[in-house]
């Protein structure tokens, strides 16, 4: 029988049923002959260059050419990852980097600078200004928040803010958290609610809500949200509701985030959460939203969603077992490929498809099928075995893989290893024999490293039922 893999099932101790995502492992919805999906091993982390001058905050490209946040310094980065110190704009948290046709605007430190293509790199003094918690440029004009009001620069002289120029996001009592723009109009995130605005002109704030537009749900953090799939995605809530992940366009919102998802977002504080860091990566098919949370980076496929008809979560994490931070920080495409940062050192890289260490150190991965059961009847499993790629590990490798099983869902048996093959040895079957038997229902899970590099298309077991 074929059991499927793309997901699976586990419990906890307050008597719940959880879905078991995969960890470091991609799910593909595409029908090859084997199964109409599979799983492949994500992207690994090569180093690019010899780093930077501190930990990375920002990334973007503009006149392709990349440029970052990393440490207090705004920097470019060349093609073989070389960098180049343009100026200080202050500051240790995530920033926000924006442009105009002239203009790359820097929003850190609760401050906000210019580079221009000259290389000058300006702050804007003008003390109208207020604090900035974030900055977009939207038809003409470079917006800031203050998390009360709505900024606009001049157009003539983005360095000069007339105060007469202000607007406001004022639907709901709720300070502004973040700015985002879809289909050039402004959007301003609050805590509880979202506006959509449009340009009007006239000689004061030139942007109108639009009434219709409005959402009912507020983002929870500056960098919880980003433009995905043409509507915005955002983590929060409503008043008095738990934090979700949402997509919302034009006055509807739309959930996405599973039981699971949300039960993962409540192991974490209000305040953590607000920290969060939204990117997407659209790339070879995939339509992904990256969620960085503290201890892990969890992942939505929009497209893959959709061809499976239920929602496709992932886990990506920088740990050899169970989960850590995903070292891979502000993906930009620039160059032809994907260049990122590490959230804990100043080092620069590119993602591969080809290996799957991060940074040189092994990782490891895992999934789990769901519940095997016999109508609360005994069977034995004779033999399991996952078709998979093999062969594509590294030269000097000789890794192994392990599975074990449960039975409560909570704790697992001892672990079976078997070799998954060198490089090569492509037709190598991965097979357990004598799986022992289980009297009600039982969930089986595998483990392995970046090692071994496979992807696994499918799960099949011999199961012979004991009705008694």
């Amino acid at each position: 029988m074929q059991i499927p893999i793309l997901s699976g099932t586990s419990t906890d101790e307050d008597s719940d049923f959880r879905t078991s995502y995969p960890v470091n492992m991609v799910p593909v919805p595409k029908k090859q002959g084997i199964s109409n999906g599979y799983l492949r091993p994500s992207d690994g982390i090569v180093a690019l260059g010899a780093g930077g001058p501190g930990i990375d905050r920002a990334s973007i490209n503009w006149e392709d050419v990349c440029y970052r946040v990393m440490g207090t310094k705004l920097v470019s980065v060349d093609a073989d990852g070389l960098v180049t110190t343009i100026g200080d704009v202050e500051g240790t948290t995530q920033a926000t980097l924006d442009y105009s046709f002239d203009l790359l605007a820097t929003a850190s430190n609760e401050k906000l600078f210019y580079l221009d293509k000259d290389g000058l790199l300006t702050e804007v003094t003008d003390p109208d200004l207020g604090i900035v918690l974030d900055v977009i440029w939207v038809d003409g004009f470079f917006m800031t928040t203050d998390g009360e009001n709505l900024v606009v620069v001049d157009l003539d002289d983005p360095t000069n803010v007339n105060p007469l120029k202000y607007g406001s996001s004022e639907v709901d009592p709720d300070r502004v958290v973040a700015l985002e723009k879809l289909r050039n109009e402004p959007v301003a995130l609050n805590r509880y609610t979202i506006e959509f605005f449009d340009n009007i002109g006239g000689n004061f704030f030139p942007f109108q809500r639009i009434d219709g537009a409005q959402i009912t749900k507020g983002c929870i953090g500056t960098h919880a949200c980003a433009i995905y799939n043409d509507a915005v995605a955002f983590l929060g809530s409503g008043r008095r509701e738990a934090p979700s992940v949402y997509l919302g366009n034009n006055g509807s919102v739309a959930k996405i985030s599973t039981r699971e998802i949300d039960q993962v977002l409540l192991e974490f504080t209000e305040e953590e959460l607000a920290d969060t860091v939204f990117e997407v990566k659209v790339d070879s098919g995939f339509n992904h939203l990256h969620i960085r949370l503290p201890d892990r980076t969890i992942v939505y496929g929009i497209n893959s969603s959709s061809e499976t008809g239920q929602p496709v979560w992932f886990n990506l994490s920088s740990a050899i077992d169970g989960f850590s931070q995903n070292r891979a920080s502000n993906m930009v495409w620039c160059y032809d490929k994907w260049i990122v940062g590490d959230p804990q050192s100043s080092a620069l890289g590119v993602l591969s498809d080809s290996a799957s260490e991060h940074w040189g150190e092994e990782i490891g991965w895992e999934f789990s099928t769901g519940i095997l059961y016999n109508q609360s009847n005994n069977a034995i499993v004779h033999e399991l075995e996952l078709v998979a790629l093999t062969g594509r590990t590294a030269l000097d490798k000789d890794p192994t893989i392990r599975t074990d099983y449960s039975t409560d869902g909570v704790t697992y048996s001892n672990p079976k290893f078997i070799k998954a093959g060198k490089q090569g040895e492509r037709n190598k079957r991965l097979a357990w024999r004598r799986q022992g038997f289980f009297r009600n229902w039982r969930v089986q899970r595998f483990k392995g490293t970046s090692d071994t590099h496979l992807s696994f298309a499918r799960l099949e077991a011999n199961i012979e039922p004991l009705a008694f």
